[in-house]
């Protein structure tokens, strides 16, 4: 609902609006009663609504048994994938549902020739650097800092990388590539194909797949999109496609018509098998959530979020200067602190995760500013 910003008193109501909006959002995910969870980096919350929609689905299951699934399969699957492409601007036969990014990763990379020279990012997420290592491709890799578009700059120019795979935000302290610099990389050098794992940054901002500089992007779901596990997609540039030659291949790729052997779509070599109506149904119905509450929305609260968590933290020294220093930002921030840090937040109902060589915290629109007070509070008492 859009209202209009006369002065100062309706700017007061409108952002007392969204406040009252996003504390009933904060009702679908009951945890929250509970907790205060700030680990959405490592598994995001479901939701009351998707719960009811999927004991719905498991339920015509049970009672109309296979008719039930050719019917979903038929009409769900296609939906979820044009669900998909209209959510992330990606046009929808460029859009490949895959089980997770790894197995996606896995089944791409056996179709992209060795010649290729390949920048690959420092302690980035295994699933993004171990595919390319055990292929044996030429790899070089750059230091992951505030720093970090400059040396992947550096490293394009002077080594001739054809292919930058990337996180496009860092699982382990929320660093976050910056999307122009690659829209400009991209205009330097466009024959760069640039391929990214957006795992860790779908969800929290909106994200127009066909006006970046991505070529390949690819992600699992259950994190920032809240859709469960056993889902995720790859988005691909037409150019893209050109590059690679996978021969995966299976019943599913022809959807049945077993006359297209010869004839399979570029995004179907990574649909062999057939695709689980309840995990991908899960992702349409979470994508359409979030498109009822509004990305631009889900964005500012994020925003919002973000800031306070890195003024208040920061304040309190707990952030180290290569993230304070950087302009983009995940909602990932990795604090300073021990194993007895990391259980008093624990004892304090704050659920986290210790990753690297401090404590992950991550917060998405559901959470909102006294989940962080909460987190200062306890760390303040440690100092």
């Amino acid at each position: 609902m859009r209202i209009a910003i006369f002065n100062n008193k309706d700017t007061v109501i409108v952002a007392y609006l969204k406040l009252s909006a996003m504390e009933n959002i904060r009702k679908d995910f009951p945890i929250l009663n509970t907790c205060v969870y700030l680990n959405t980096a490592t598994s995001g919350l479901l939701s009351r609504s998707l719960l009811d929609w999927r004991h719905q689905h498991d339920r015509s299951f049970f009672e109309e048994g296979s008719a039930m699934k050719v019917r979903a399969m038929m009409g769900l699957i296609p939906e979820t994938r044009s669900t998909i492409a209209h959510f992330f601007s990606c046009k929808t036969d460029n859009v490949a549902l895959t089980p997770n990014f790894s197995l996606g990763m896995n089944l791409l990379l056996d179709g992209l020739d060795k010649k290729h020279k390949v920048l690959l990012l420092e302690e980035d997420y295994p699933s993004v650097n171990w595919p390319f290592e055990k292929r044996g491709f030429q790899i070089d890799y750059v230091e992951i800092d505030e720093h970090l578009e400059e040396k992947i700059y550096k490293e394009v120019k002077s080594k001739k990388i054809s292919i930058l795979a990337l996180s496009i935000v860092q699982w382990l302290d929320g660093i976050q590539v910056d999307l122009d610099f690659l829209k400009n990389l991209k205009k330097e050098f466009p024959d760069l194909c640039i391929i990214a794992d957006g795992t860790q940054f779908l969800g929290i901002s909106d994200f127009d797949f066909e006006a970046s500089a991505i070529d390949v992007l690819g992600t699992s779901t259950y994190k920032w999109l809240l859709s469960g596990y056993g889902n995720g997609f790859f988005l691909f540039k037409n150019r893209a496609k050109e590059l690679f030659s996978v021969s995966s291949l299976g019943f599913n790729s022809v959807s049945g018509d077993l006359s297209r052997k010869g004839k399979v779509e570029f995004a179907k070599h990574l649909e062999p098998g057939h695709l689980d109506t309840f995990n991908f149904g899960s992702l349409k119905f979470s994508l359409e959530s979030m498109k009822r509450i509004g990305m631009h929305t889900i964005e500012d609260q994020n925003r919002r979020l973000r800031k306070k968590a890195m003024d208040e933290l920061g304040g309190l020294g707990l952030l180290k200067e290569s993230i304070l220093n950087r302009k983009n930002h995940g909602n990932i921030l990795n604090i300073l602190g021990d194993e007895r840090c990391f259980q008093e937040l624990t004892y304090n109902g704050i659920v986290c995760a210790q990753r690297g060589d401090g404590i992950r915290l991550s917060f998405h629109y559901y959470n909102n500013e006294n989940d962080i007070e909460t987190v200062i509070n306890v760390l303040k008492t440690r100092a």
